[in-house]
């Protein structure tokens, strides 16, 4: 950690929502005017509808006001939104030193913040030198909740009500003996009538009725959600785990091909970038002064095109725009293109996250500054920069939708920011 990725710590996380015509009765004047461009609805799942990071949301302002703060508990997990309502979790410890207490989903009014529901259930913190919580994504598809905590119990909840559909226990279905480090980070792939599961052996579940349909061997810790494409003709899985690379297909988990890269205590947590219209390269990235490699997939073996430093992802990974990479290098943030030359870095937002909406950088720092920039090859241009997070680090990956972006750091606070623009009078 996304997610998110210790990136590791998880993928750090995304958010937004969709509102009714009754929902804007009820709030009179939070929607001034309505952004344009395409409005997604929704943002279901890890890095967005497209999975990609980037919104097609243009019209949003530069500068916000907050709108409403909730607290709901330790960890990095981002939110998802679908239907007005806004998914996340977090740990309550049952004392401020606590290693007991209790891991909750939440179901959150999305644009006010008022819980609708919540599913709680025993858990521990797991600090592993940092302060612990929650780590996945939910996924949100169909009226139904898939989520995971760190041990591997995994969650089918009803959107609605919350009600428990379905549990199961992925570090038991994966057949493996040990948790990753910092425990489970990779958000639920819903893709067609399966849920794909990176927990160290990759799960595919049917959607419906938890039932396990196969399993892929061990291919090591597990922290990056997997990225889907066609190669070949073949339905397959970029899956970037503790033993590096893995191309596996979709239908049975057959492993194609596999690019060993070992990086310190196994943290490959961001995110693999699948590139090209053959889909035949993947980009990677690691922290740990590992570094960066664009990989060709060839019919026995992947090659590298290039392999560097210019982009060492730890805790948040890139974001491909317009033909070039936008992440953090360790404490700075970079642009560099897909030769893996690097075309500017700025310091000062420390191992933080972004997304790009609408041709701009929507950037949390990781001492909780929002800034938004242009999202171009020229250079770092900032457009504004408020800080909205206090009290502990920010790693968990910001999003934006319908003009609202949603921020959350490490100790719990989830703050909402309005962005929208108002109407000219």
């Amino acid at each position: 950690m996304a997610r998110a990725s210790m990136s590791l710590l998880l993928p750090a996380l995304c958010v937004i929502p969709a509102f009714s015509v009754a929902a804007l009765a009820a709030f009179p004047g939070i929607f001034a005017s309505e952004p344009s461009g395409a409005d997604e609805k929704s943002w279901p799942q890890w890095r967005g509808p497209e999975r990609s990071g980037i919104s097609t949301e243009t019209g949003w302002a530069v500068e916000g006001t907050e709108l409403w703060k909730k607290e709901v508990g330790l960890g990095y997990s981002s939110a998802s939104i679908v239907d007005g309502r806004l998914y996340t979790q977090g740990f309550v410890p049952a004392s401020e030193k606590s290693e007991e207490g209790e891991d909750v989903i939440w179901c959150l009014d999305a644009a006010t913040g008022k819980e609708l529901w919540s599913h709680r259930f025993p858990a521990k913190r797991w600090a592993m030198a940092h302060n612990g919580g929650t780590n996945v994504t939910p996924s949100v598809e169909d009226g139904r909740v898939y989520t995971c905590e760190r041990e591997g119990d995994f969650f089918c909840l009803d959107a609605k009500s919350g009600k428990v559909l379905w549990k199961r226990n992925a570090k038991n279905d994966a057949g493996i003996e040990k948790l990753p480090t910092w425990g489970y980070a990779a958000a639920p792939l819903v893709l067609e009538d399966a849920i794909y599961l990176n927990a160290g052996s990759v799960i595919a579940y049917d959607k419906k009725s938890g039932e396990v349909r196969w399993k892929s061997e061990d291919l090591g810790h597990a922290y990056a959600t997997p990225a889907d494409f066609t190669w070949n003709g073949k339905k397959c899985l970029a899956v970037f785990n503790g033993g590096g690379l893995n191309i596996i297909d979709r239908s049975n988990g057959k492993r194609y091909l596999n690019h060993a890269w070992k990086t310190n205590y196994d943290v490959n947590a961001a995110t693999p970038i699948v590139i090209g219209e053959k889909g035949d390269q993947v980009f990677i990235s690691s922290g740990y002064n590992h570094g960066c490699a664009l990989l060709k997939l060839g019919a026995e073996a992947i090659e590298p095109v290039w392999e560097s430093k210019v982009m060492r992802n730890h805790m948040s990974g890139c974001v491909l725009f317009e033909g070039h990479l936008y992440g953090f290098d360790e404490k700075k943030l970079k642009c560099i293109d897909l030769a893996g030359k690097e075309l500017w870095a700025q310091e000062g937002l420390g191992k933080g996250a972004l997304i790009i909406a609408g041709g701009k950088l929507v950037i949390i720092s990781d001492k909780g500054d929002l800034a938004i920039a242009d999202a171009t090859p020229q250079g770092y241009n900032e457009l504004s920069r408020t800080n909205v997070l206090q009290g502990s680090v920010c790693w968990t990956t910001p999003t934006l939708l319908n003009g609202l972006i949603y921020a959350r750091n490490q100790g719990g606070t989830l703050v909402c920011r309005d962005h929208r623009k108002k109407a000219s009078k």
